[in-house]
């Protein structure tokens, strides 16, 4: 059987750890119990607040995501010819098979790709090197005009690209 004197002991254990926890400067037992109260209602007016500021910052985001679908991105194709190889600029909107549209063009026209580099996080970017195949003759003005053309296939909808 627990006697007095360690029920005692316990309860003022118990006490000073909530003295601890709530920096209370009470030495009594109510006022302690007081203060632990107080401070368990700040704790929670502190997580309203804070449910409260990630539930603004979530539709601060939401609304940001929905003005990024909303940019209008200009299309802009720039093709040019570097000694024997070709650079190719492309961005414009994002669509499904923007790459492989591009990279279609390219190999129509007989232009072999050494290096891409590619992007498409709000929009579609490309910057890409290319030799001519054989070493034919590429019209740089015929690329560019290819590329828009496929490019504006994929902001038409409905409109697939069944050349295959």
């Amino acid at each position: 059987m627990v006697s007095n004197l360690q029920r005692r002991i316990a309860l003022r254990r118990k006490l000073h750890i909530l003295r601890t926890l709530t920096n209370s400067k009470s030495v009594k037992k109510s006022s302690i119990i007081m203060d632990s109260l107080l401070y368990i209602y700040k704790l929670k007016l502190k997580l309203e607040e804070i449910k409260r500021e990630y539930s603004n910052l979530m539709a601060i985001k939401k609304e940001y995501l929905n003005l990024m679908k909303h940019i209008q991105v200009p299309k802009e194709v720039k093709v040019e010819q570097v000694g024997e190889k070709f650079l190719v600029r492309v961005i414009c909107k994002k669509g499904e098979n923007s790459l492989v549209s591009v990279l279609e063009v390219l190999d129509e026209v007989g232009l072999n790709v050494l290096q891409a580099s590619v992007s498409c996080k709000y929009f579609f970017a490309m910057e890409a090197i290319a030799v001519a195949q054989n070493q034919q003759a590429v019209d740089v003005g015929e690329v560019t005009q290819l590329i828009l053309k496929a490019i504006e296939k994929q902001d038409v909808p409905g409109l697939v690209n069944d050349s295959k």
